[in-house]
């Protein structure tokens, strides 16, 4: 324990002798600090004094000034700071006692009239001190922040209390996802659901799952890839137009735009197409840009979006031929689409199909060089196992993802309610697990027995609201738009 640590403690127990909580009660404020800067900042130092207005605030002291028997201190809450004015002939010797001997990082409590300082700074003038809470530790110095990159994720709430920039930007967070509720809510007639984040099968996506283990019925289960299988059975039930915001979990690697457990949004609509879809998914991010933008455009990393504009539109093979010159719209062989991927240094494994190969054409040359809000649609069936086959070019099917600045945002389908067809492809899945894709899923017969049951032509969409955050709040990591990322044990431990 170094000397802050042993001079801190020793605070606390002054206190105790003074018969002080230096853990505190209940105190009620009038007041946070913002609505004193929206209610006062324009009144001059006169007209404050002639209303002589009396507010209660609490928080925490993160700045603190001044000697003798006069003292200037910053106190912090949710909503911002409040300079306070502190002198030991107005709040009695008692009071100024435990202001002078209180540490940043203490939490106190504030009593007081609304000022201006000489200097114009919005003031409270502090009649009484309650002392609140103890901070035994102290914050991270106020100039240098959290030097160590990595300890602003692995303790959240030191970066929270030193950096407003992340403060505000998880405040934008929560907005961003009650805008896309309410225009789900209001704009779509949708229906919020939960469905179960324990499955007995993993399914709706292509990924690695968590396995856990249920003790009382002795049988593995998989914490949920996605929210799909379930939401679509709501559906075959009548419920029409459903969605959900939840947590799912996929057990791969970390990068600056992966995490293991992250947010998605899905929902499905009855006799929508994925052309509905799409008008459906550039309301949703309007609706969010909204939120952080007045007038619809935002700078991600340097480069300005207008989500003003209505998105673009173009089909997964056009844009190939594009921006590569390579057409896929004539048939070809699978001999033939690998001498293209060799030409073109496309790799591919042994077992993909010429789909597969399309889709990596597109991921390696095209996709990053997309930059304004692009529908990319026509995937081809192989990588789209639970999308509707084009009834033109049974090849592709009608699905669409979504691009900015060459990242996916959105994933949508006309989804596939024919249960042959879907059981078949569930088949081609769990072929190509045995070929060695741990990420393919095994046949769900439930899910297939459900649709057998009827389901209504429907377009589903997923959107990953992290990413979508990362975006609208100018965020370079998954790892700052969540509260608190998944993270490497520390060596020590």
């Amino acid at each position: 324990m170094n000397d802050q640590l042993r001079v801190r403690r020793q605070k606390m127990d002054e206190l105790r002798e003074e018969g002080i909580d230096p853990f505190g009660h209940r105190f009620e404020r009038t007041n946070l600090a913002q609505q004193l800067h929206d209610s006062y900042n324009d009144l001059t130092k006169e007209k404050l004094e002639e209303l002589d207005k009396h507010v209660k605030i609490a928080g925490r002291m993160v700045a603190k000034r001044g000697k003798g028997k006069v003292g200037f201190a910053d106190i912090q809450d949710r909503s911002g700071r409040m300079q306070i004015y502190v002198r030991k002939d107005v709040i009695g010797e008692e009071k100024y006692h435990i202001f002078k001997r209180s540490d940043l990082g203490d939490h106190l409590g504030i009593e007081g009239q609304v000022i201006k300082t000489d200097m114009g700074e919005l003031t409270v003038k502090v009649s009484s001190v309650t002392f609140l809470s103890k901070a035994l530790r102290p914050l991270p110095d106020k100039f240098h922040g959290l030097q160590n990159k990595e300890q602003k994720y692995r303790q959240r709430y030191l970066d929270l209390i030193s950096n407003r920039d992340s403060f505000d930007r998880f405040q934008k967070r929560s907005k961003i996802i009650s805008a896309i509720r309410n225009f789900l809510d209001n704009e779509m007639d949708c229906t919020e659901v939960e469905t179960p984040v324990l499955h007995n099968q993993a399914g709706g996506a292509s990924a690695r799952p968590f396995i856990t283990h249920h003790n009382a019925l002795d049988i593995d289960l998989y914490l949920r890839i996605a929210l799909e299988l379930h939401l679509k059975r709501l559906i075959v039930g009548g419920m029409e137009r459903v969605y959900e915001i939840g947590r799912v979990f996929r057990n791969e690697g970390m990068d600056t735009d992966h995490n293991p457990e992250f947010t998605e949004l899905e929902s499905y609509i009855a006799y929508f197409d994925f052309h509905d879809v799409m008008d459906e998914t550039e309301g949703i991010f309007k609706a969010a840009a909204k939120v952080v933008s007045d007038d619809g455009k935002i700078t991600y990393q340097g480069n300005e979006i207008d989500f003003n504009k209505p998105f673009e539109r173009l089909h997964m093979v056009d844009a190939i031929k594009q921006y590569t010159g390579v057409d896929f719209w004539k048939e070809m062989s699978l001999e033939e689409a690998r001498s293209l991927a060799d030409e073109h240094h496309v790799k591919y494994e042994e077992y993909w199909k010429v789909g597969h190969i399309i889709n990596a054409f597109f991921e390696d040359l095209v996709q990053p060089k997309i930059q304004n809000p692009t529908f990319i649609y026509g995937h081809p069936l192989e990588i789209s196992p639970l999308a509707k086959k084009n009834a033109d070019d049974p090849r592709f099917t009608d699905r669409f993802e979504l691009y900015v600045l060459g990242m996916e945002y959105a994933n949508a389908f006309t989804e596939l309610n024919d249960p042959i067809d879907q059981k078949a492809r569930f088949e081609a899945q769990a072929a190509e697990k045995a070929q060695g894709n741990d990420e393919a899923q095994p046949i769900d017969n439930d899910f297939v027995e459900s649709l057998e049951y009827g389901m209504p032509p429907t377009g589903g969409l997923g959107i990953g609201i992290d990413r979508l955050v990362m975006l609208l709040t100018d965020a370079q990591s998954i790892r700052d738009v969540l509260l608190f990322p998944t993270m490497r044990p520390e060596e020590d431990e």
